[in-house]
């Protein structure tokens, strides 16, 4: 018999999906913080079962993303992590127009995607293509952005249930969420289970696996992809066409909650990108003293701008 793993042909055993939260204890454990953060967690999961086919359904898109702010420094492909471009506010778009979203105010994965194609993490142009064919009853007035908040009781007690309150005057049958950054992916799930207790069906379409179902929600369509990817590959329609479409099949089809449906799509055949994002064993101590005087920087920044918008 073989007797090593090549000879059998396993996978490479870091191909597997990232342990973000693992990640994350360890990297702000090393930046020099303290306590580390205590992420949502439920044991108990709400459901609400999709009670129309698709082809009658019309279906609400809700994301992370934040609209365009010209006057807010570099937002474009690539650009650096930009604490004044985000927003605090949950928002509604024309959802007829195609919106100018961007992703440079949160923590996705930079070293490997560079956040030039919006279709990636928002689906907005395919589901209004599936509404054209007849696959689903149609797409909302508006598309709906949730604020990523560490705070979980204002993601529970304001946010969701403003987007609860706004999905619902719309008439909407279901809801897609799409987030980015792994605090986008708490939010997005904390939203859902909001969504679902109010009767409302979800799904979430997400490449941190382990922040979603360590929350808990209904269902879960999950992409091996770097953080930002969330609705398929860049400048890949068929890649965002096929993601979407199972995405809605784990929509109609979950038999209950905590339904986790994985696409079967690769980002590459070399798993070695999975090793690099709040990796702290691939940081020097210099780049990890850049990172947390960066990262202070940018708190100062999103913390001012937060103030303002309430002013």
């Amino acid at each position: 018999m073989p007797s090593t793993n090549e000879e059998i042909e396993f996978a490479a055993a870091q191909d597997v999906p990232i342990r973000y939260l693992a990640r994350i204890r360890s990297y702000y454990r090393a930046l020099g913080y303290g306590k580390p953060y205590v992420w949502a967690h439920y044991g108990d999961v709400p459901f609400a079962p999709l009670t129309k086919p698709l082809s009658d359904c019309r279906l609400a898109l809700v994301t992370t993303a934040a609209p365009y702010q010209p006057d807010k420094g570099d937002q474009g492909p690539g650009a650096p992590y930009n604490g004044a471009a985000k927003f605090h506010e949950v928002y509604s778009l024309p959802s007829a127009v195609e919106p100018d979203l961007r992703i440079s105010h949160i923590s996705y994965d930079r070293q490997h995607t560079s956040a030039e194609d919006m279709q990636s993490w928002c689906p907005l142009a395919q589901m209004k293509q599936f509404a054209a064919r007849g696959e689903i009853g149609g797409v909302t007035r508006s598309l709906l952005g949730v604020p990523t908040n560490r705070s979980q009781k204002t993601t529970i007690t304001r946010d969701a249930p403003e987007i609860l309150r706004r999905v619902t005057e719309e008439s909407a049958d279901a809801v897609v969420l799409v987030p980015n950054c792994p605090v986008c992916h708490q939010t997005v799930s904390l939203t859902a289970r909001h969504l679902e207790a109010n009767g409302i069906p979800t799904v979430v379409m997400a490449c941190a696996k382990d922040i979603v179902e360590h929350v808990g929600v209904p269902r879960l369509l999950f992409s091996d992809f770097p953080l930002g990817n969330a609705a398929g590959k860049p400048n890949d329609e068929a890649s965002q066409a096929f993601t979407l479409r199972l995405a809605l099949q784990t929509l109609a089809a979950a038999p209950g909650p905590r339904t986790t449906v994985q696409s079967p799509l690769r980002w590459s055949d070399d798993p070695d990108w999975k090793q690099d994002f709040y990796n702290i064993e691939r940081l020097s101590d210099q780049e990890i003293r850049d990172l947390r005087t960066d990262f202070d920087r940018q708190k100062d920044i999103a913390k001012r701008e937060r103030e303002k918008s309430r002013t």
